[in-house]
This record gives C-alpha cells, sequence and structure tokens, in this order.
C-alpha cells in the first residue's frame, strides 16, 4: 500500500505541478488512495521531494538531485543502528565493537555520513577504529553515536 501511494505521489510530481500537501492529498483521493496529510508529509520526506521554484513566487515539488545520495545514507544508517555492540574512546581513537562481520558496513556508515573531524577508518570482522583530529572530537562523537543508538 507505502510503495504504491509513494509510486502515485512521484508519478503525480512528475506530471503536474504540484505545490501544497493539501494538492496532492486531493490528486491521490482522485486516484482513490486515500491518506492522511501527516501521511504525505512522511512520504514527501521519504521520497526526498524538495519545492523548487517555477516562477512567478510559485513552487512545486520535485525529486531532490540528492536522493540517490540520501537514500543510500538512510541506509547506511540503518545498517549502522543495527550493528553496533558498544562505542569508547581513547584520546582521539574511537573504538567501535560490532555484531561479528558487521564492522565493515558501520565504518563504511560513517563514512557516508561525511564526519568533518574524522580522519578516516579501519574495519575488521567485529570491531572499527576511527581515528578523530583530537581527544575533545572523538569525546563528542561518542556522545553522538551513544545519542543515535538510542
Amino acid at each position: 500500500m507505502k510503495n504504491d501511494r509513494q509510486k502515485r505521489i512521484m508519478e503525480i510530481v512528475e506530471r503536474e505541478a504540484i505545490d501544497t500537501q493539501e494538492l496532492l492529498q486531493r490528486r491521490l483521493l482522485e486516484q482513490g488512495v486515500s491518506c492522511t496529510q501527516a501521511t504525505i508529509s512522511r512520504d514527501i520526506k521519504q521520497l526526498h521531494l524538495i519545492k523548487e521554484p517555477v516562477g512567478q513566487g510559485r513552487y512545486r515539488y520535485t525529486v531532490s538531485s540528492q536522493r540517490n545520495r540520501l537514500n543510500a545514507a538512510d541506509k547506511l544508517r540503518s545498517i549502522f543502528r543495527e550493528s553496533i555492540i558498544s562505542v569508547d574512546s581513547a584520546q582521539n581513537i574511537i573504538v567501535i565493537k560490532t555484531m561479528p562481520g558487521l564492522a565493515n558496513a558501520a565504518a563504511a556508515a560513517l563514512d557516508g555520513m561525511n564526519i568533518s573531524d574524522m580522519v578516516g577508518s579501519l574495519a575488521g570482522d567485529d570491531t572499527a577504529l576511527l581515528v578523530m583530529r583530537d581527544t575533545e572530537s572523538a569525546r563528542g562523537f561518542c556522545e553522538e553515536i551513544h545519542e543515535m543508538l538510542k
């Protein structure tokens, strides 16, 4: 149902200048798809739709040029959340323990996040090491990872 609705949303925004969620909701209803504004809002976010100007102060929903990259980053974040067992730091190095065989996926997720203070990562079977610029950035990022895992 969700996949069908999102497919229809993509078809609608590709062929028509949709500028509001309410208009999109009406177009879906015309096709026999009933849903709430909150559902459409979530779909817009998941489909990475953005509003672009079309002139004369008007806008329309369109697919973000970053969509493929954002979808990959979301998948990597999911892998990251599901694979981590523990995180700790020692000076400027963060040690991430994962389930067996998943350290590479966790490191790839981190690499895909373009973390400015991360110099690099190295992963084995169940352990990934992150080299940060300094002790403070390692400590701060460790806290961020703990928050992400909640």
